[in-house]
């Protein structure tokens, strides 16, 4: 198991205004417990640059409260998340079997997501299921077209997530960088960008060079870790905490120039997803989630400048 260097005390410039730091993020489903407001709390006490709201958190509106919360905050957005998050339904998540129900309601999503102003929104594919593939690939493409140009429309960014390929049968029908980059020009919509996410795409091959190459393609990126083992797609680790090599992804994505947030993402079922891990992140006081969050990925951070 690879992790990042452990120290005692967070190096000053990595807490600092200094434009040049990485600037942090956690994705609302690693607080799943708490609620919206609390998130926004939670975030802004723990000195974070910004939130990922998943529109779960906001409920069935309206949501005057809620974006008073975030404008008061001072916190930026991250990359968002959708009710409905793909084209063909997840087989593991709550959602219509009809394609264009889905695809209505991400158009739905972008607009009521629009007004917390995210750097993207996320999207996937979703799976083949009893579909021929080539029959699945034509309904994703055709679905991506039109959420592009929603997008478009609305102002937004999207960014098409590959999915790990462990699993992938239930979610995705892309796992690597090159396999987004080939379907995104399928599409043809300027609106699609990649969400890079260490746990999807750790292991796949190439990745440093692919990050490099392909980094303007980059419309967000998720930071986490891979258990070992791992016991689900919903058990996920603190980065630095598994088996990924965060110190050399993290570093290969500032070489590369990324500037955008590094925004947490951690699913640790509590039960929420059908497993109760009795170790599970989910369980733990959100305040103190943020913390250990926050802290373990400035010591990957920092590891990430021993290692360049």
């Amino acid at each position: 198991m690879i992790t990042c260097q452990t120290h005692d005390t967070i190096p000053a410039d990595l807490v600092s205004n200094d434009p040049s730091r990485p600037r942090f993020s956690i994705s609302q489903v690693s607080t799943l417990t708490a609620s919206f407001a609390d998130d926004v709390r939670n975030y802004a006490a723990g000195g974070l640059d910004a939130i990922g709201i998943w529109e779960m958190k906001l409920g069935d509106g309206p949501d005057t409260e809620s974006l008073e919360h975030y404008a008061a905050s001072g916190l930026g957005a991250a990359s968002a998340i959708p009710a409905v998050p793909s084209v063909l339904p997840l087989p593991l998540l709550p959602g219509p079997d009809d394609p264009q129900e889905r695809i209505e309601a991400v158009c739905a999503s972008i607009h009521r997501l629009a007004a917390f102003g995210p750097s993207a929104i996320v999207c996937l594919t979703g799976p083949a299921g009893d579909r021929d593939p080539d029959e699945a690939r034509a309904v994703a493409v055709d679905g991506l077209r039109t959420i592009g140009a929603e997008a478009e429309r609305a102002g937004m960014r999207m960014a098409l997530e590959p999915f790990q390929l462990e699993g992938i049968e239930d979610w995705s029908l892309v796992n690597t960088i090159p396999d987004a980059v080939e379907l995104i020009d399928e599409v043809g919509s300027p609106a699609f960008g990649i969400q890079f996410d260490v746990w999807h795409l750790w292991n796949t091959p190439d990745l440093l060079d692919e990050i490099e190459r392909h980094i303007h393609r980059f419309a967000g990126v998720h930071v986490n870790d891979w258990r070992e083992p791992t016991r689900g797609w919903a058990d996920r680790a603190l980065p630095g905490h598994g088996a990924a090599n965060l110190a050399a992804i993290l570093g290969a994505l500032d070489a590369a120039g990324w500037g955008g947030y590094y925004d947490m993402e951690i699913f640790s079922d509590n039960g929420a997803f059908g497993t109760a891990y009795p170790d599970s992140l989910w369980d733990a006081d959100p305040a103190e989630l943020v913390r250990q969050g926050r802290d373990s990925f400035a010591r990957c951070w920092q590891e990430r400048r021993v290692a360049a």
